[in-house]
């Protein structure tokens, strides 16, 4: 992976705190780009650069999931900023998103890819493959189901969970690097809205899920 991209032994990973999330999602979106996703176990850490984001914009935003409204599907999107909201998509996987926007309007982000740091082998057996070198990593966290699926991320035991705090099992935290390049696309696998570039990602990183729509 390249170098500038990697946790240094000595970094210190702060959790982002709630004012942060309280945006709007597209600015969230963005800087969002280079923070660092943490799963903490009982015996290990699982950390992964955040590389490729969307935003979902809330009750106007036609591709959003809260544009139906509060439902018990979705309250975690009008709930309090920097908690989890997880769905399960396609009868085969979950998607990791945050919610964003104060209490009561809802909007978030969609975790796209992530840049594997720590906890390789761990990811590798959640996902049931083998890494044989450097090329296969992306395999492990490049597409919302694959990073779910390496993080252990599931609706029952993640949806809600306070991505603003150290003390959960999942939360997100700053090491204190600055994203550079950041592209901004159209979303993908939607039919509604299809048009907005609120797709955004490091420009040239080999984790991004797919190659972008301009």
């Amino acid at each position: 992976m390249p170098e500038s991209h990697a946790l240094t032994q000595t970094a210190q990973i702060h959790p982002l705190d709630r004012v942060f999330f309280s945006r709007d999602p597209r600015r969230v979106a963005r800087e969002l780009l280079g923070k660092i996703l943490i799963r903490q176990a009982a015996r290990t850490r699982l950390t992964a650069r955040i590389v490729e984001v969307e935003a979902y914009l809330g009750e106007n935003d036609p591709a959003a999931h809260s544009a139906a409204g509060n439902t018990a599907r979705t309250s975690v999107l009008f709930g309090p900023p920097g908690h989890a909201y997880v769905y399960f998509i396609y009868g085969n996987h979950y998607c990791l998103n945050v919610s964003c926007e104060p209490e009561g309007r809802a909007g978030g982000v969609l975790f796209r890819a992530l840049e594997p740091l720590s906890g390789m082998d761990e990811m590798a057996r959640a996902r049931d493959i083998e890494i044989h070198g450097p090329e296969d990593l992306r395999k492990l966290t490049s597409g919302p189901g694959r990073l779910s699926e390496a993080f252990g991320i599931t609706r029952d035991r993640d949806n809600g969970c306070d991505l603003a705090s150290a003390t959960s099992s999942l939360w997100i935290g700053d090491d204190g690097y600055r994203a550079r390049g950041i592209q901004a696309t159209r979303r993908i696998g939607i039919t509604k809205a299809a048009d907005k570039p609120w797709r955004y990602l490091l420009d040239g990183n080999p984790f991004v899920s797919k190659k972008m729509r301009k």
